[in-house]
């Protein structure tokens, strides 16, 4: 006989209800999202293990945002709880939802615990949450680094679309990013305008860029006559619209500048805390994966064990592509799901991408992929290369070992 407790999460409340292995609800009731609420159902569990003997205890609650964080963080690590070989799972809301609809009960929050309950009574689709304080703290600081990506790429584009104004045919003809320190001090006009600069000889412009550079700047020569070239064959604005479009630069060069700075701040603080974790040296050892890469991995994957396999790994992460079968028919060209950890999924894709670069095994099958389509060639061949990287991180991580090349003997 098993024990299954269904907790609907909010920002404020928790409802949750038990039930057993005969389906007969044994306990309903909501608490407060606080420590005190959480007691009030460790209580409850208690309690109810002490009237019968349960072989285990499966508590369920939906991924929502960080709301189930700490219920989710302190059933699982209460060492009372434990003693009953407690277990909580994190569920996809994807999943509970379309298992909702299989009844007709309305949508409460008391209708939502039970049918959690009921979910993971029939089958307990979830994972097991990350217990070790070690990966949680990684997973804080990777998931951040995550964000903060998606918001240097945003402001990047948002600078590229107002440039596109400025001076339209600038970044197609720069044999240099734009986003580089000595060209953002020009675009944004801190020492030396656009305009001013193609304005200025030749040779004084390179030396201008050399300066600005600070001896760094490669190839200024050729750097100077694209500038040049871009001024010249732009379309021209009236003064009050480039000012505009000017100050609407600055603005963004401002943004990205911070945040690349806090970005560099928590790839520190990431290395710092990823010495103490022996999986983040196993994935490491793979060329092209550094610290932060390897961390992003290994926080979001957690305990090695909550997963049976690789393949686990790998639906989790979203890396799946879902069988479609009909009678004889065979569908040969599946889509890949949706569903599961956009983190984990992230930090495969990226580290993928730079192992293929590095490692052979890794470029010719990347290469192999890319040629395969007429659409979309690099996307979708980084993702393939990813779930083949899924393979290689679970055997590392599994057996606590470092790579060796393929022709070395060690099979990828």
């Amino acid at each position: 006989m098993n024990l299954f407790i269904g907790i609907d999460v909010g920002k404020l409340n928790l409802s949750y209800c038990a039930i057993n292995s005969d389906d007969q609800c044994l306990f309903q009731d909501e608490a407060s999202n606080d420590l005190n609420g959480a007691s009030q159902i460790k209580q409850a569990i208690l309690a109810e293990t002490k009237l019968s003997d349960y072989q285990k205890v499966i508590v369920g609650m939906e991924a929502t945002s960080v709301y189930n964080f700490h219920p989710t963080t302190f059933l699982s690590e209460d060492q009372e709880l434990q003693k009953n070989q407690l277990e909580v799972i994190t569920i996809n809301p994807y999943t509970s939802h379309h298992f909702s609809e299989l009844f007709d009960d309305g949508k409460t929050d008391e209708v939502d615990a039970k049918q959690l309950a009921e979910l993971i009574r029939v089958k307990p689709l979830g994972t097991s949450v990350v217990r070790q304080e070690k990966y949680m703290a990684l997973q804080r600081l990777t998931r951040e680094r995550y964000h903060l990506i998606h918001q240097l790429v945003d402001a990047k584009n948002q600078f590229l679309n107002n440039l596109y104004y400025r001076c339209n045919t600038l970044d197609q003809t720069l044999p240099t990013s734009v986003f580089g320190s000595t060209m953002m001090s020009l675009i944004t006009d801190e020492e030396l305008s656009l305009d001013e600069a193609a304005a200025m000889p030749l040779d004084q412009l390179a030396v201008k860029l050399q300066q600005l550079g600070h001896g760094k700047f490669g190839n200024p020569e050729e750097v100077a006559k694209a500038i040049k070239k871009a001024v010249r064959s732009s379309y021209r604005l009236s003064k009050a619209v480039t000012e505009s479009v000017d100050s609407i630069l600055a603005v963004y060069a401002e943004i990205i500048r911070t945040l690349q700075a806090q970005i560099t701040k928590l790839d520190k603080s990431i290395q710092q805390l990823s010495v103490q974790i022996t999986e983040i040296k196993c994935l490491t050892s793979i060329p092209g994966i550094g610290a932060v890469f390897a961390a992003g991995i290994v926080s979001e994957i957690g305990q090695i064990t909550r997963f049976p396999n690789e393949s686990h790994i790998a639906k989790y992460a979203g890396l799946a592509w879902m069988p479609h079968e009909s009678g004889t028919s065979i569908r040969q060209s599946t889509p890949r799901t949706r569903k599961g950890n956009q983190y984990l999924r992230y930090y495969l894709v990226e580290a993928a991408n730079s192992v293929r670069r590095y490692d052979p095994t890794f470029q010719r099958y990347y290469q192999k992929k890319y040629k395969e389509v007429p659409k979309y060639r690099h996307k979708r061949a980084a993702v393939l290369t990813a779930r083949k990287l899924v393979r290689l991180v679970d055997v590392l991580i599994r057996n606590n070992q470092l790579y060796v090349p393929p022709e070395t003997g060690i099979a990828e």
